[in-house]
């Protein structure tokens, strides 16, 4: 492996460097440095290997020991590390380094071996201690543990380990600030002084005047890394210039956002980088007293500034004639009490003067008269510990990277709903979607990205559409939001956008410090209005539509005074989650307002139980989860089939939209396994239990046409039965159930379950007519003239789509539903030999899982033009097929289909390379230039999708993709009576919902058909129904229990059966697994 192949990030990245001349001969004597350039560059160059432990004679061991690291358990690590070496009689160095960074892999632990490169590993905890150290001393590395290895000239490689700049997380990242962080130990001052620190302070004093330092820090272009993005250098020469002899230098550490971490990791991973540049900068404007502002709520980060303080006096490098100069510098510590105001720079002041924080209006800024009526400068963290960076590199060198007015690095803090999280430092320029996508590896669970917040509580919110934007200040304040501090929280569509800038007013509202009316009132009454629209009081009598309109203007009338008329700058900005939201989620607040719905289904009070809200049919998931916690199994299936009338099908094939919403998986944890739980009582209690009563049909009853005898046709036919219509299905095939019996394998969903759950829906006011198919044997026009009152069209989604290759025309060519069907409704196996699938979705992997089974058939290979993880297709679905023995290729697209005589021989591929993000998250698949190959089949089945069969139906509106066009809330045609749902209308989409279309469409047809409004004014959300004590029991204990995963078929018996292949959970697993709900219905029903 090459040392790097990223040339392009990775070369700018800061490279350590000797210590320069002027540092060794003015440093304490008692330093182990000093003097070195007397006894000759080998011997300087052999104390810096010593201290970069380059150069060692037994194993050193680094154990990421920042808050984030021992809050992952890095202290237990540290304790089974020296049990380790122990036990196993292994002498070996111990140190404690910083934040590397990357937070969600943590605990960190590196390894460097003498003559060997140094090496990381994630996921150190204390269990996983013993097996990574195990195979570093056997050089038989645990690839699950092992992360990257570091560049370090002249040692051994680890063959086959990734550099850590060729990683993803650290590819796009240019380390200058972060460069020592998780890398040297924090307060050793000779390991910063080995990697080149304190050496551009001593060229400083020895070399520069003050304004000449100013003129450098300008002439880079560095602006003011803590919000506001003032010209450090501006600022600095204000103070400079001042007449005023006493000057102050204070560094804002404060860092009050919530979820922000950058200063308190600079500090704690690189203490006296900090340092030196509040030396550098203090001396730059004159300052002899410099402060450190920082939260008391930062025990580490004051704790070994404390001790780096000391160390760097001892040493000569902070105190009285600093290296033997003129300049005097006293750097004290000011422990903040935390207020979010004191991040503000007048407050800030009065909090260090001991008055209580509280902004004063400017002018007079700061750098003018500020601290004690002196001039101050104020700087955060990140500021300061670019100073020494720009002194190493040049100015040049460092206005040469960014873009626009925004030049240099910044670091944020990463976090949200994304696969990687931590700190990263971008050149300025990169865009946002960079940073999610190409750093963080996307949104988790491959969800949708719907928001990044940028720029804490007084910063914005960005949409998806907007992530292209080059993170610059100007380019983000265009869009409502700020570049602030750094902190950046990735949102997925489980977000409420309302409910987020409910979350921050109640911040930015109790940390105002009262002193102006505008934000003292003004976000008050902000509060009041955000809390009034997420609350769902309201019903039509008490606020018309205009009352309800009216909460959103006035909402963005009362933001825009506060942002006018507050004093501060934190004032200014505290209506910026409200404007940014408004401006960019408007929909969102209607939603609230107007629909009374939370799309998000947060907002519990419109959304209600959120698996209740989550599941299409609206079953109360929380109720008969609690049936089964107290062993009341028929009360369950009561609760099930009361709201769904397939629920052995949904038991097996429901994509489980309620399990999506659950609160144990939406706050961190994995949802309640809730279609393993139905499959428990479906299995375990007889149909039996459930009775429905129907009024019988009669001359006078209304008849009603059903086009198409799948789930959604079958649903309403079943509901329209029980008030008396005469119900006629048209089926096209032989066999009701649509795809659930066309597409679905058996292993699946078994037919004896299928076929008796469909007949239980039938009776005798349902007549169904087979091998009727609308377009060619009848139309809309002839079943009105038959007498049909109304109509329901729901014929799915059957039509395949071709890959517009050429060949594809070829014999033994089959589109996915085409070779389905022949499999599951006529017993024809179409496949043999060796058989390839195009596409990723459910279609692609049902196809090859069926394929996998026949006697006649070689191998299935699945080709795929995105990755693994990208596949549409289930994930259990996609690893039980693996099992079986499909092979997956992934990032390939075809560009022909071989063939002989019209006979299929093979299938020529490209190889794709993987572009920017789509609208749904997924990243766009591209073809790499001259990468072309072929592979041998027999048999190839295109499972690219299918479509709405409706080019032969005459009178109804179509959409260009072919679905029928529909009102989306009385789910009615361009023709009156007539209506659509399922498939036809959604493309293909998963059971549950087009059940739900059934179920809502015959309560529509029924009020159709009485002559009242089809369009229902829409009130709150249903809620729980009843109280359900909860069950506390001392035999069945859910400690230490995760999600339960249903045991399955062995391999061989899969392979040669279509017998089902997920087997029913136990009676305890299932009452273990009910009792891990949250129960979030309490929230409605408990009794006080």
């Amino acid at each position: 492996m090459q040392e790097s192949n990223n040339t392009d990030r990775y070369s700018l990245w800061l490279k350590p460097v000797l210590p320069v001349k002027e540092l060794i001969d003015s440093i304490n004597p008692d330093n182990p440095f000093s003097k070195n350039f007397l006894k000759g560059k080998e011997v300087l160059e052999k104390t810096v290997n010593q201290y970069r432990k380059l150069d060692i004679s037994k194993p050193v061991i680094f154990i990421g020991y920042g808050t984030c690291g021992i809050g992952a358990g890095a202290a237990k690590t540290l304790d089974a590390v020296e049990e380790y070496l122990k036990k196993n009689n292994i002498e070996a160095e111990i140190i404690k380094v910083g934040c590397l960074g990357i937070c969600s892999m943590e605990p960190l632990l590196d390894v460097q071996l003498p003559g060997k490169k140094r090496i990381s590993f994630h996921s150190a905890t204390a269990d996983t201690v013993g097996r990574i150290l195990d195979g570093v001393f056997n050089s038989l590395l645990p690839a699950e543990y092992t992360f990257a290895q570091y560049h370090q000239e002249g040692l051994e490689e680890w063959k086959g380990i990734p550099y850590i700049d060729q990683t993803p997380f650290y590819s796009r990242q240019v380390r200058w600030v972060l460069s020592n962080c998780g890398i040297i130990d924090p307060i050793d001052l000779n390991a910063y002084i080995a990697y080149g620190g304190f050496s551009n302070l001593a060229k400083v004093l020895k070399h520069h005047k003050p304004i000449d330092i100013i003129d450098i820090i300008e002439k880079s272009g560095l602006r003011g890394r803590g919000g506001g993005g003032f010209s450090t250098g501006k600022k600095w020469r204000i103070a400079n210039s001042s007449k005023i002899k006493e000057k102050y230098l204070v560094c804002n550490a404060d860092e009050g956002d919530p979820g922000a971490f950058m200063d308190r990791a600079v500090i704690e991973s690189d203490t006296y980088r900090l340092l030196e540049g509040v030396a550098i900068s203090a001396y730059a404007i004159g300052a002899k007293t410099a402060y450190i502002y920082i939260r008391a709520e930062y025990p580490l980060a004051i704790k070994r500034l404390e001790i780096a303080i000391k160390e760097a006096e001892r040493n000569g490098l902070l105190g009285d004639n600093i290296l033997n100069s003129k300049f005097s510098l006293k750097v004290k510590i000011k422990k903040g009490a935390g207020a979010f105001v004191c991040g503000e720079e007048t407050a800030l002041i009065h909090s260090i003067e001991g008055k209580r924080g509280m902004p004063r209006p400017r002018p007079p800024y700061p750098a003018e008269s500020g601290l004690f009526g002196k001039p101050t400068v104020i700087n955060n963290v990140e500021t300061l510990a670019n100073v020494p960076v720009i002194m190493q590199l040049g100015w040049e060198k460092f206005a040469s990277v960014g873009s626009g007015e925004s030049r240099g690095t910044k670091v944020f803090a990463l976090s949200g709903m994304v696969k990687k999280t931590g700190l990263v430092e971008v050149p300025m320029g990169v865009t946002i979607k960079e940073i999610v996508y190409d750093i963080a590896g996307g949104i988790l669970g491959n969800k949708k990205c719907k928001a990044v917040q940028m720029g804490g509580p007084s910063g914005g919110c960005i949409p998806d559409s907007l992530l292209d934007v080059a993170i610059e200040y100007e380019s983000l304040k265009k869009l409502g939001a700020i570049m602030g501090s750094g902190g950046m929280v990735v949102m997925d569509q489980s977000t409420c956008m309302v409910d987020l800038a409910k979350f921050f007013m109640e911040f930015i509202q109790s940390e105002s410090c009262g002193k102006c009316i505008p934000c003292r009132e003004g976000t008050k009454k902000m509060l009041e209005t955000i809390k009034a629209i997420t609350r769902g009081t309201h019903s039509e009598q008490k606020m018309d539509t205009l009352g309800r309109f009216q909460l959103i203007t006035e909402l963005e009338s009362l933001a825009y005074k506060v942002k006018e008329l507050s004093l501060c700058g934190l004032g200014q900005t505290a209506a910026n989650p409200v404007l940014s939201t408004l401006r960019h989620f408007r929909e969102e607040y209607e939603a609230h307002i107007f629909e009374r719905n939370c799309p998000a289904g947060v907002c519990i009070e419109l959304s209600g139980v959120p698996c209740q809200t989550g599941c299409p049919v609206e079953t109360e998931v929380w109720r008969y989860v609690a049936n089964i916690s107290r062993g009341e199994y028929e009360e369950a299936y009561k609760v099930i089939r009361s709201a769904n009338p397939m629920p052995s099908i949904c038991a097996r094939v429901c994509d489980r939209p309620c399990e999506k919403a659950c609160r144990s998986g939406t706050t961190g944890g994995e949802p309640i396994a809730v279609r393993t739980l139905k499959r428990f009582v479906v299995d375990r209690v007889s149909p039996q239990v459930y009775h429905y009563d129907y009024k019988k049909a009669d001359e006078k009853s209304n008849k009603i046409a059903i086009v198409g005898g799948g789930p959604s046709g079958i649903t309403a036919a079943h509901y329209l039965s029980l008030s008396g219509n005469k119900i006629t299905i048209f089926e096209q095939e032989g066999v009701l159930g649509g795809m659930l019996n066309c597409a679905i394998p058996s292993y699946r969903l078994p037919r004896q379950t299928l076929t008796q759950e469909i007949d239980s829906l039938l009776n005798e006011n349902i007549e169904v007519k087979y091998n009727q198919m609308l377009g060619r044997d009848f139309d809309v026009e002839s079943l009105l003239t038959l007498g049909y009152k109304s109509i329901y069209i729901s014929i799915g989604a059957h039509k395949e789509q071709r890959l517009g290759v050429p060949g594809e025309k070829v014999a033994g060519v089959y589109p996915s539903i085409q070779y389905l069907k022949n499999f599951n409704l006529y017993n024809k196996n179409s496949a043999v030999g060796k058989v390839g699938i195009i596409g990723g979705g459910n279609s692609a992997i049902d196809s090859a899982r069926v394929a996998i089974r026949q006697q006649n058939v070689e191998s299935v290979s699945v080709f795929y033009r995105r990755t693994e993880d990208e596949m549409p297709a289930y994930r259990e679905e996609i690893e039980a097929a693996l099992a079986e023995g499909v092979k997956i290729v992934t990032l390939v697209s075809p560009v022909a289909v071989l063939s002989e005589n019209d006979n299929i021989t093979g299938l020529t591929l490209a190889k794709n390379k993987l572009g920017e993000p789509d609208g749904k998250g997924r990243r766009k698949p591209g073809v790499i230039e001259n990468s072309n190959f072929d592979v041998s089949l027999d048999t190839l089945i295109i499972a690219v999708g299918e479509k709405p069969d409706t080019e032969g139906i005459k009178g109804l509106r179509r959409s260009e993709a072919g679905s029928l066009v529909v009102n989306t809330d009385t789910f009615e045609t361009n023709i009156k009576g007539v209506f659509a749902g399922g498939d036809v209308i959604t493309l293909p989409n998963a059971v549950i919902h087009a059940i739900a279309h059934g179920k809502k469409v015959s309560g529509i047809i029924n009020r159709y058909l009485a002559g009242k409004s089809l369009l229902l004014t829409k009130g709150l959300r249903r809620n729980p129904s009843v109280y359900i004590e909860p069950f506390e029991s001392d035999e069945v204990s859910t400690e230490g229990s995760g999600r339960i995963h249903p045991a399955e078929l062995c391999i061989a018996e899969r392979r040669c059966s279509f017998n089902e292949v997920e087997l029913p959970v136990r009676e305890d697993d299932a009452k273990k697994e009910a009792l891990r709900c949250s129960r979030c219905d309490l929230t409605f029903t408990k009794t006080i």
